[in-house]
C-alpha cells in the first residue's frame, strides 16, 4: 500500500499530466485519494499542473481540513461518491472540452449518457448518469450526485463536466480519460449513422470486467 508522501506525489504527476495535455486548463478541475483516516485533495483555486505536495488539503473522514491550504469548493462532490462507495480509492473532477461539450447537449439519456460505441467506454466508464445543472459550490449537487453514486461510478454534471471514482487514483484517471475519448468520438459521430455494440455484446463485456 503508498504512504500519504507517496500519494501526494502520485497526485501532483497525474494533475500534471492532466493539464500538460489539455484535459485540465486553469484552475478547473480537482483530484482526491482516499486515506485510512480521511482524504488528500488538491486545494482551492490550484492548477492542477502546479500543485504542491506539501500544500495539498489533508481531510478528516468528514471532509474538514486538518493540513494544507483550504480544498476545493466542489469537495462535496468527492464527499458524496466516497460516501456512497465502499471500493472508491479515488476521485477526479474535469472540465474537459469534449465532456463538457456533450454535458451541455439536449436529449441526453440521464441515465446512460453514451451511446455503446466501443468495448472500452463500456469497460471503463459503465453506464454515465447525467445530474441535472446546478451552480458550481451549490450543495444541491452533492444531493444530485448521491443520488446516483451509488449506481453509477461515472457522472456527468450537464453544462459542468463529468467526476469520476475509482478504486485507485491510476484506475480514476483512467476512466476520466477514456470518457474524454467517448465524448470526443461522440461528437464526431454526431449526425452520422453509428453501429453501436449490441445489447448481448454491452452485456459480455459487462459480465466479464465488472465495474
Amino acid at each position: 500500500m503508498a504512504t500519504e508522501d507517496q500519494l501526494r506525489e502520485q497526485i501532483v504527476l497525474l494533475g500534471r499530466s492532466l493539464y500538460d495535455r489539455g484535459l485540465a486548463h486553469g484552475s478547473a478541475g480537482n483530484i482526491s485519494v482516499r486515506l485510512a483516516d480521511g482524504w488528500l485533495m488538491s486545494p482551492t483555486s490550484s492548477c492542477l499542473g502546479r500543485l504542491d505536495p506539501a500544500r495539498l488539503s489533508r481531510l478528516d473522514a468528514n471532509g474538514r481540513l486538518l493540513a494544507g491550504d483550504a480544498p476545493s469548493k466542489e469537495t462535496f462532490l468527492h464527499q458524496a461518491m466516497y460516501g456512497q462507495r465502499a471500493d472508491c480509492g479515488a476521485v477526479v473532477h474535469l472540465h474537459s472540452v469534449h465532456a463538457v461539450a456533450v454535458s451541455c447537449l439536449d436529449g441526453l439519456d440521464a441515465a446512460n449518457v453514451f451511446a455503446p460505441i466501443t468495448a472500452y467506454a463500456v469497460m471503463q466508464v459503465g453506464r454515465l448518469a447525467l445530474v441535472p445543472y446546478y451552480p458550481p459550490g451549490d450543495l444541491a449537487l452533492a444531493d444530485a450526485v448521491r443520488a446516483v453514486a451509488a449506481r453509477h461510478h461515472s457522472v456527468l454534471l450537464a453544462n459542468h463536466g463529468p467526476v469520476v471514482a475509482g478504486t485507485s487514483l491510476d484506475a480514476a484517471v483512467n476512466a476520466i480519460e477514456e470518457l474524454e475519448q467517448t465524448a470526443r468520438l461522440t461528437l464526431l459521430l454526431h449526425g452520422h449513422r453509428t453501429r453501436p455494440l449490441t445489447a448481448a455484446q454491452v452485456a459480455e463485456l459487462e459480465r466479464r470486467f465488472p465495474g
